[in-house]
C-alpha cells in the first residue's frame, strides 16, 4: 500500500492510495474558550420594618439589613443558656446573629431584637426564612380582585412594600 501525503488539506494527514486516513492530523492551533464570568452571590439584604425599632431615645429605625446565615449562625444559639432554657429563643438569638444593621444601629444583638414589636419580629423571621432558603425576597402573590399573578419585594425597598 502507497501513502501520499496531503498537501493543501489537512496538515501531517496521510492518505492510503484509497483516499483512507493512515495518520492523524496534528492538532491545530488551540482556541481558548472564553474565561467564565464570575457569579456575585448576594449576601446582605435590606429591608423596612412593618413598625420599627424604637431606641432609648425614642427614635424609630425602620430601614436595616440582614446577611445570610452561615452553618455557624444556624449552631450557635443550640449551645447558648438562653435556648437550652427556652428553646423559643432561638429565633431570638439567631436574628441577633444574622441583622446587621437597623437604621443607625449597628450594633444589633438579641438585646436589640428582644426590644422589636412582634410584628417586626414575625416580618424578620419570615424575611430570614425567604432569603435563607429560597435566596431572594420576592414573593408571588395573586390579586383577589382581577385574579392577575405578580411578584412582590418583601425587603420593602419602597414606601408601602413592607
Amino acid at each position: 500500500m502507497r501513502r501520499r501525503t496531503v498537501s493543501g488539506g489537512v496538515p501531517g494527514a496521510d492518505l492510503a492510495e484509497d483516499g483512507s486516513l493512515l495518520t492523524a492530523p496534528e492538532p491545530g492551533p488551540a482556541v481558548a474558550a472564553p474565561p467564565p464570568v464570575a457569579e456575585r452571590l448576594r449576601t446582605e439584604f435590606d429591608f423596612e420594618l412593618p413598625r420599627g425599632y424604637v431606641d432609648d431615645s425614642g427614635t424609630v429605625h425602620r430601614h436595616g439589613s440582614m446577611r445570610l446565615a452561615t452553618a455557624r449562625d444556624e449552631l450557635a444559639p443550640l449551645i447558648d443558656l438562653r435556648v437550652k432554657d427556652n428553646p423559643a429563643y432561638l429565633t431570638v438569638v439567631l436574628l441577633g446573629l444574622v441583622v446587621t444593621r437597623i437604621g443607625a444601629i449597628t450594633d444589633v444583638h438579641a438585646g436589640v431584637v428582644e426590644r422589636l414589636f412582634a410584628a417586626d419580629l414575625a416580618f424578620l423571621q419570615d424575611f430570614y426564612r425567604r432569603i435563607n432558603s429560597e435566596g431572594h425576597t420576592r414573593a408571588g402573590v395573586t390579586c383577589p380582585s382581577c385574579e392577575c399573578s405578580f411578584d412582590v419585594d418583601l425587603a420593602g425597598s419602597r414606601l408601602g412594600e413592607s
